[in-house]
């Protein structure tokens, strides 16, 4: 069964940091596109950050200069590197892994999700 296991939330007040991490099990990590989305209370979901799999990377406006994505093909681990937190950053945020076939058949995995609270 796969697995994607999102650690590093938590409670940091604004200008703060925090790294998130997404480790995966049972996929052939290397060749999925990694996505970190995230969701605020009211809202919809939305795409944060993806890096493919040859590391070419993709960012909200919102995050940019803020946020870094990477990966670790060796360690089948994402990260989300978040700097200077805002308020509006606060969210439960997913990792998924997305895997194109064709244009009829595509592999999806999704996280349970870590909350993330910027607020002093």
């Amino acid at each position: 069964q796969v697995q994607l296991v999102e650690s590093g939330g938590g409670l940091v007040q604004p200008g703060g940091f925090l790294r998130l991490s997404c480790a995966a099990s049972r996929i052939n990590f290397r060749i999925y596109i990694m996505t970190w989305y995230r969701q605020a209370p009211g809202k919809q979901r939305e795409l944060v950050a993806s890096i493919t799999s040859g590391g070419s990377t993709n960012y909200t406006d919102s995050v940019k200069g803020r946020f870094t994505i990477s990966r670790d093909n060796a360690k089948n681990t994402v990260y989300l590197q978040m700097n200077s937190l805002k308020s509006e950053d606060t969210a439960v945020y997913y990792c998924n892994a997305a895997f194109v076939v064709s244009a009829s058949q595509e592999y999806n995995y999704w996280g349970q999700g870590t909350q993330v609270t910027v607020s002093s």
